[in-house]
C-alpha cells in the first residue's frame, strides 16, 4: 500500500494520471498474483505435512486396530482369533498386550509403554519408514528380546554392544494381604535389548516392543489381549474390511483405521490449515484494496465518456458490467499468474527439496509438499469473490453518473 501511495504521489505531481491508473492496476495485479501463490504454497506445505505423519504413523501402525468398548482389555480365545481371520481381507492378525511399565538399565529408569507383539508383527515392515540400528528379532523362547524407540534408549544410554547388561522391566501387582516384603508389590522380568528403531518422537519416546509371551508373563495378563492388529490384505478396500469387522465383533468393540487411531492429531493439522487460509485469504482482500482504488479513479477519471455512453443509450447495467468486467481481468490474469507461480515453487520443491528443514536428525530433509486440485479451486473461488466484491463499489459509483452534467 505504501509504495501505490508514493507511485499515485509521483504520477499526480506530473500530471499523468493514465499512467497512474495503469501503474496501480498493474500494482494490484501482482498483489492478487502474490497472495494466490502463497496460499497455494502454504496449503500444500500443511498437505505435505499431513501426509508425512501419516505416512509415518501407518509404517508403525497397523492398517486396522481392534479395541474394547469398555476397559483396556479383553479375553481371546482360538475359536475367537480363527473367526476374525476368516474375515474377507483380513491377511495378518496380530495380538497386543500394551500398558506402562518401568524400565531400568544400568542406573537409569524410566517408564515406558510396554508392547507386546505376536511373531508376526516384524512380517509386517513396521520399521520401514524411518530408521533402524541393530538386529531386527524378538529372540526365541527362553531368550526374549525387545526393540526401543531411540528417544528411550537416550534415556536410559542404552549400549548395544554391551553383551552383559540386560534391560529389567517392572510391573505393579496387587499387594498380597498380610505381605511386608516389598517384592510382592511387582513382577520383575530381564529382556535383552536387540534393535532401535526412530520414526516419530511420540514412538521414539515410549515404545519398548518386547514378545506377546514376555508381556502376557510379566502384567499377568493369561488369554486377556489391549488390543487386534490387522493387516489388510492387497486387493482390498480398508473400509470395506473395517465395516465388516464391525458388523462381525458388535458393539462390544471398536475397530478404527490408522486415521481415526491419530484423529485428534489429523484435525489439529487441518484446523491450522484452515486458519491459515482465512488469514492469507484476509490479507488477500487487503491487497484487492489496489483494484478498489484503481476503478474508482478510473470511474472518476472516465466520468465524461460514461455520460456520452449513457447519453447514446447505455444502461446503468451496461457501465456496472465495464468495470466489474475490468476487476475481472484484474483479478483473474493476478489469480492464473498466482497459481502458476505457486504451482512451480511446489513443483520444484517436491521434486529438488530447496527449503530445508533445518534439522539433521529429521526423516525427511525438506520441507514436504503436496498438491491437491480442492486448493487451487478454493483458492480461486476466495480470489473471485473477494475482488468482485472490491469491484462492485467503483462499479455503482461510475454507473451512478448523470447525463446531464457538461461534457
Amino acid at each position: 500500500m505504501n509504495l501505490s501511495y508514493f507511485i499515485a504521489a509521483r504520477y499526480f505531481r506530473s500530471k499523468e494520471k493514465k499512467n497512474f491508473i495503469t501503474v496501480l492496476s498493474r500494482i494490484s495485479m501482482i498483489g492478487v498474483a502474490v497472495g494466490t501463490m502463497a496460499l497455494v504454497v502454504v496449503l500444500s506445505v500443511f498437505n505435505g505435512l499431513e501426509g508425512l505423519i501419516k505416512g509415518l504413523y501407518a509404517s508403525f501402525d497397523a492398517d486396522l486396530k481392534v479395541m474394547p468398548l469398555m476397559g483396556k482389555s479383553f479375553e481371546v480365545e482360538d475359536d475367537f482369533l480363527s473367526a476374525i481371520s476368516s474375515v474377507e481381507g483380513v491377511e495378518i492378525l496380530t495380538e497386543v498386550i500394551e500398558d506402562n511399565a518401568l524400565v531400568r538399565y544400568g542406573e537409569h529408569q524410566v517408564v515406558a509403554t510396554l508392547k507386546g507383539v505376536s511373531e508376526n508383527f516384524l512380517l509386517q515392515n513396521r520399521f520401514e519408514k524411518g530408521y533402524f540400528s541393530g538386529t531386527m528379532s524378538l529372540g526365541e523362547d527362553g531368550r526374549p528380546q525387545a526393540i526401543l524407540g531411540r528417544g528411550l534408549s537416550y534415556f536410559l544410554l542404552l549400549d548395544l554392544d554391551d553383551d552383559f547388561e540386560l534391560m529389567q522391566v517392572f510391573y505393579p501387582r496387587e499387594p498380597r494381604a498380610g505381605s511386608i516384603d516389598p517384592s510382592s508389590m511387582y513382577n520383575r522380568s530381564v529382556i535383552r535389548p536387540a534393535g532401535i528403531f526412530s520414526i516419530e518422537k511420540q514412538y521414539d519416546d515410549e515404545y519398548l516392543i518386547v514378545p506377546l509371551d514376555f508381556a502376557a508373563d510379566l502384567l499377568e495378563y493369561g488369554n486377556r489381549r489391549s488390543a487386534l492388529e490387522i493387516k489388510v490384505a492387497d486387493g482390498y478396500s480398508i473400509e470395506k474390511v473395517k465395516t465388516s469387522l464391525r458388523e462381525h465383533l458388535g458393539k462390544d468393540f471398536i475397530v478404527n483405521d490408522s486415521n481415526e487411531q491419530h484423529a485428534s492429531l489429523l484435525m489439529t493439522i487441518r484446523l491450522e490449515k484452515l486458519f491459515v487460509f482465512l488469514t492469507l485469504t484476509f490479507i488477500l482482500a487487503v491487497a484487492s484494496f489496489n483494484i478498489f482504488f484503481s476503478l474508482s479513479m478510473l470511474a472518476i477519471e472516465k466520468k465524461k465518456d460514461i455520460a456520452v455512453l449513457m447519453a447514446m443509450g447505455g444502461t446503468r447495467n451496461f457501465i456496472r458490467s465495464i468495470y466489474l468486467k475490468e476487476g475481472a481481468i484484474i483479478a483473474f490474469s493476478g489469480a492464473l499468474m498466482g497459481l502458476l507461480l505457486g504451482f512451480v515453487i511446489c513443483w520444484v520443491q517436491d521434486n529438488y527439496g530447496l527449503v530445508s528443514l533445518g534439522v539433521t536428525s529429521s526423516i525427511v530433509d525438506a520441507y514436504p509438499v503436496k498438491m491437491r486440485w480442492t486448493d487451487f479451486f478454493y483458492t480461486s473461488l476466495s480470489v473471485v469473490v473477494i475482488t468482485l466484491m472490491a469491484s462492485y463499489r467503483p462499479a455503482l459509483i461510475a454507473s451512478r453518473v448523470k447525463t446531464t452534467m457538461h461534457l
